[in-house]
């Protein structure tokens, strides 16, 4: 049976990784809902089943087995004579496992494709735990040839050209397609490569929601044939939308319907981070996080990301002082929490740290005072601030900026302390450019208050962590802009020194950044995971190795001696024989 009209839903929602049971009362409820829009058709996310991304945890047989099972209750609800599904899930075929997505309709598993572009770059390891499927034919549905690509599928031009080429009408595309700055004009610009090399139109639906540190940012949308976009649903929320198409003489097109604005730049870092904490405190079920509130730039950047994440009634901050706490952050602390409308309070650490340094002085005897003793200080507050999480249940919220992540100015097991940290992957100037932001605007969903949560003096006055008296950052480190530029050089693009010196860096500063950059790598490797915003964050993305004596030698890009090699003359034009 063909027909000239059809609505499809669009599923943007939020799965829980592992949570099969409560990912299949999401869909079920998902297609109440779009039975109620008079769908006929329901498009659910990337592996929507078991959640993504998955890891090592798909490799479990019992995992797969609960996957299935799920499948099949949900294949059986779909003999009410409501609207079928596209719904993905793992699935092992003989000894082959799966990036799958499984057509329900009528009572039974109607059709199943498989991701034949497995993704192995950033955060994707999929060609670790699944094998990729055969270049896949469209599934007919009702009269329609429906090409289902899957996610990184539509990344290169092999699956859909081959889709086309079977005779597909629509391409329906289900995503688990994480957030870093910039993505959506990425993601758009791909789509419209794929829809005007086949022809066809395209409805893009993306997960929304938080898992570990990848942030999934949603904005699905529909674009047409002629490029136009069709429907947009918003970022960082869910939505169940459905859409509507017609059949035409130039082939289907999708109704202009519900576009929604997409933040872009500095709303969606913000909004990915609070996107990120909230759902990593909800779905590890913590009643809230307590955090130290010291008066400075970081932390009273993570306390309004709190409240806008959980609510001010699930946040608690911590004033720590010490002998060199100035009255300054003392009163920008109480300010900041008053604004945020948290519960605060003040433990001086006096006392144990004093204790410590009793304890220590028969071993310390005859050594000056330095930087094991700046440490005990924030040791001391980590330690308070573990066992205010310990006896309630909170969890310990850290606040350490990327560019101190990035050079080691921090202190293990003290102010990195902490169960998740959501400014992790935001360097210190764009910390900065947040809270400004923060104060003249607030995302939608929100929970905290309107107006200046960050009193104006955090962001004038100079940085300084307080551990000994006048500190302040920049005794230590370049000024932030010049060090960020330089971490954004090595870390984001990789450059070489001698690049990033032809910038106008100074020579001796680039090789400091560079050396303390690597050798800082022990303490990332054991700092609390933290959301990703930008394409190379610390952690899935850029993976090196603890122990290494590499150092560039600030030298020009190497040229190979063409004299040295002789090409062979029987094989290909540019093979090497040696």
């Amino acid at each position: 049976m063909s027909t000239d009209i059809l609505r499809i839903a669009v599923a943007q929602l939020k799965p829980t990784l592992g949570d099969i049971a409560g990912n299949l009362a999401k869909a079920r409820a998902a297609r109440a809902s779009a039975r109620e829009q008079g769908a006929d058709l329901v498009l659910f996310t990337e592996l929507f089943l078991c959640g993504y991304l998955p890891e090592d945890l798909v490799l479990k047989p019992a995992f797969q087995d609960a996957c299935r099972a799920a499948l099949e209750d949900f294949a059986r609800d779909t003999a009410d004579g409501g609207p079928a599904a596209l719904v993905g899930l793992p699935w092992r075929e003989k000894d082959k496992l799966h990036n799958a997505v499984a057509l329900v309709d009528k009572g039974i598993v109607a059709a199943v494709r498989f991701k034949n572009d497995l993704p192995n770059y950033g955060v994707f390891d999929e060609k670790r735990v699944f094998q990729p499927g055969p270049l896949p034919g469209p599934i007919a549905f009702r009269g329609v040839r429906l090409g289902v690509p899957i996610c990184e599928d539509i990344w290169g031009h092999d699956v859909v050209e081959c889709l086309a080429e079977t005779g597909a009408e629509i391409l329906l595309v289900p995503n688990g397609s994480p957030y870093h700055r910039d993505k959506s004009d990425i993601r758009l610009n791909v789509a419209v490569a794929r829809v005007t090399e086949s022809g066809l139109p395209m409805l893009y639906a993306n997960e929304v929601g938080g898992q570990d540190e990848v942030i999934f940012d949603g904005a699905s949308f529909a674009l047409n044939a002629d490029h136009r976009l069709a429907v947009q649903l918003p970022a960082f929320r869910e939505a169940i939308v459905t859409t509507t198409w017609r059949r035409g003489a130039q082939g289907w097109a999708c109704e202009p319907g519900v576009v929604e604005p997409v933040e872009e730049g500095e709303e969606a870092d913000y909004q990915a981070c609070v996107l990120g904490l909230r759902d990593y405190v909800d779905k590890n079920g913590f009643p809230g996080v307590v955090l130290g509130l010291s008066g400075g730039v970081d932390s009273a950047l993570v306390a309004a990301m709190a409240v806008d994440a959980l609510g001010p009634e699930r946040v608690h901050c911590v004033m720590l002082p010490y002998r060199y706490t100035s009255k300054e952050s003392l009163k920008d602390a109480f300010e900041c929490a008053t604004a945020l409308g948290v519960r605060y309070d003040v433990v001086p650490i006096e006392a144990p740290v004093s204790g410590l340094e009793s304890v220590l002085e028969p071993l310390f005897a005859g050594q000056p005072r330095g930087i094991a003793e700046e440490n005990m200080q924030s040791r001391t507050r980590g330690t308070i601030l573990m066992s205010i999480s310990n006896k309630f249940g909170a969890m310990v919220v850290t606040t350490g900026n990327k560019s101190e992540m990035s050079v080691g100015y921090c202190t293990l097991y003290g102010d990195m302390n902490g169960g998740f940290n959501p400014i992790k992957d935001l360097y210190k100037t764009e910390v900065y450019r947040l809270c400004e932001l923060r104060n003249r605007w607030k995302p939608v969903d929100a929970r905290g208050p309107d107006g200046v949560v960050v009193p104006p003096n955090i962001l004038t006055k100079a940085p300084s962590a307080e551990l000994r008296e006048n500190q302040k950052d920049q005794d230590s480190l370049p000024p932030y802009d010049v060090l960020d530029d330089i971490l954004r050089c090595l870390v984001e693009s990789e450059m070489r020194v001698a690049e990033i010196v032809a910038r106008g860096h100074d020579e001796e500063t680039v090789r400091k950044v560079e050396r303390l950059l690597y050798l800082a790598e022990y303490k990332r490797r054991q700092a609390a995971p933290g959301v990703k915003v930008t394409e190379k964050n610390f952690g899935r993305d850029r993976r090196y190795p603890i122990t290494n004596r590499f150092r560039d030698g600030n030298k020009p890009a190497f040229v190979p001696d063409a004299a040295l090699y002789r090409v062979s003359t029987t094989a290909s034009a540019d093979a090497v024989d040696f």
